[in-house]
């Protein structure tokens, strides 16, 4: 029996939101990870033990975990701020530590994945600890993930100092991918610092798999004020040096005014679905109810909806699950 194989690319909330949803169905999940993190507790540990940042690593490791309450429980567990770790969850020390014992990221993860019986492959974006740079609208340039979000400043690239490389099992996955998922997340510090890598970029134009962005409902201040579809998709395609994405999945549910109001307050508004744009751009619309309206009135994904609208765009499902 083969199931289909879906490689998913993101970092941060985002995308351990669509794996919540994806690992239910019967499909091999590989997610690829962004480790570009500099903030907090990941920053902390990637400058003073030399490893890629851990923190999106762990939250996909909750995320597809068979025992999800319990090991978010243990991992995302701190200590009391006064204490001498206390500013780091456990998750990210538990990565560090199998890190510090393998000597590979990479390697580490695997192990831990067994330890706690988490399905699918995660693999990190990189195995090198980078620093992501991004060029302003402006001209001017700020080094580090964390602090490239300013409110106002209009991102023109993100870019990495000097060559950086995907580790070979990121690329034979891609080679073996029946379908290609682009998260939602953070534009410019979650989705395209995984598409920088120059081996990843030259496997992903040579992967005959359909590829799919994900697009949020609301622009992130810092990165995406006032986009469209269509600007997300441009930026994407502009990193990767061609027309990559082949379609988008967009929420259909219509947001109450007031809800938009508020985040509108906040600097943030809805990522408005041009299809004139799209459709000249050749990219396929799929629209989807979405989202949920959450008790603090934040516009929230649902997992499941996002894991049944990328299972239903698996080409050829027939072809599957046969012994």
């Amino acid at each position: 029996m083969r199931y289909p194989k879906v490689v998913v690319i993101g970092g941060g909330s985002g995308l351990s939101v669509v794996l919540r949803g994806l690992k239910h169905f019967p499909i091999e999940i590989t997610a690829i990870v962004s480790v570009a993190d500099s903030g907090g507790s990941s920053g902390i540990l990637k400058k003073e033990f030399n490893i890629p940042a851990p923190g999106d690593l762990r939250n996909v490791m909750i995320a597809l975990s068979n025992v999800e309450p319990l090991i978010e429980e243990v991992f995302q567990f701190r200590f009391g701020k006064t204490s001498s770790i206390g500013a780091h969850p456990l998750g990210n020390l538990l990565i560090t530590a199998m890190t510090e014992i393998t000597g590979d990221v990479q390697i580490a993860i695997k192990k831990l994945r067994k330890l706690f019986n988490i399905k699918g492959k995660i693999l990190p974006a990189t195995l090198e600890k980078i620093e992501l740079i991004a060029e302003k609208e402006s001209g001017g340039f700020i080094f580090g993930e964390s602090d490239i979000p300013v409110p106002g400043e209009k991102i023109k690239r993100v870019f990495y100092d000097g060559e950086v490389n995907s580790p070979a099992e990121n690329i034979k996955a891609i080679k073996e991918a029946d379908l290609i998922v682009f998260s939602i997340g953070s534009l410019y510090t979650s989705i395209i610092p995984n598409l920088l890598l120059e081996n990843m970029q030259k496997a992903l134009k040579e992967s005959r798999a359909e590829k799919i962005y994900i697009c949020n409902a609301v622009g992130q201040v810092g990165e995406t004020e006032n986009y469209n579809v269509s600007d997300h998709i441009i930026s994407i395609n502009k990193h990767v040096g061609y027309d990559m994405i082949d379609k988008v999945i967009v929420n259909s549910v219509r947001i109450d005014k007031d809800i938009l109001d508020r985040y509108k307050e906040e600097g943030s508004t809805l990522v408005k679905i041009d299809k004139e744009n799209l459709d000249k751009m050749r990219v396929e619309v799929i629209e989807e109810n979405l989202i949920k309206i959450d008790n603090q009135k934040r516009i929230r994904h649902l997992s499941h909806k996002l894991g049944a609208a990328i299972y239903s765009q698996i080409d050829n499902l027939e072809n599957f699950y046969d012994e």
